[in-house]
């Protein structure tokens, strides 16, 4: 058989151009396949990290912060609350921290934190999820004379010190959980991941 009157320039082309437009239209339906296997952006926000500038915070003020869909208490914490927290272990159940409600790099010292002077725990009770209120005053009349700052829950009446330290005889089994957060310096803290991941 003969290829007489067939251009063979033009049937090249077109084979081609056919394998071009047909690559293209794989790689067009495979991206947004390959794309669906990444989280959402609502996924990521989710679980993602937040950075919090803390330089404006004085000392016996608090800010709160949104993780995971929790809020995060961030207090900056003078002298005298300092002085106050080593006071608290005979009130306390656990003074040293002894069950695991924070990340292994936190101190089991009074303060619960990496800097003495900042204190960052998830705003949430462990005894039923309610959200405790911030009470840094000292003996409030409602609180009794032996308060001297820290965080009491509405709900039940559990307490905390200033470090999230759970009073004895309180509803709340443990201390408030203390989010994996590290510093990425003097004025900027990073809450959601390690510290020994820095």
């Amino acid at each position: 058989m003969s290829n007489d009157g067939v251009n063979m320039g033009r049937r090249r082309l077109l084979v081609g151009a056919t394998s071009a437009v047909g690559a293209v239209g794989a790689v067009g339906a495979a991206v947004p396949f390959v794309a669906s296997w990444n989280p959402s952006a609502k996924a990521k926000a989710a679980g993602a990290p937040v950075k919090v500038d803390i330089s404006k915070l004085e000392p016996g003020q608090q800010m709160i912060v949104e993780w995971r869909g929790k809020p995060v208490w961030i207090v900056r914490r003078d002298a005298t609350a300092l002085e106050n927290l080593a006071k608290l272990d005979d009130r306390l159940a656990d003074p040293s921290s002894e069950v695991p409600q924070q990340p292994e790099y936190i101190p089991h010292t009074p303060n619960r934190s990496l800097r003495d002077d900042v204190a960052i725990m998830v705003g949430i009770c462990t005894h039923l999820g309610c959200s405790p209120t911030y009470r840094p005053e000292v003996a409030p009349e409602d609180l009794g004379e032996d308060w001297v700052g820290g965080f009491y829950c509405p709900c039940h009446g559990s307490r905390f010190d200033l470090s999230g330290r759970v009073y004895s005889g309180v509803p709340a089994p443990t201390n408030l959980v203390i989010p994996p957060h590290r510093y990425d310096s003097d004025n900027v803290v990073v809450v959601g991941v390690d510290q020994e991941k820095a």
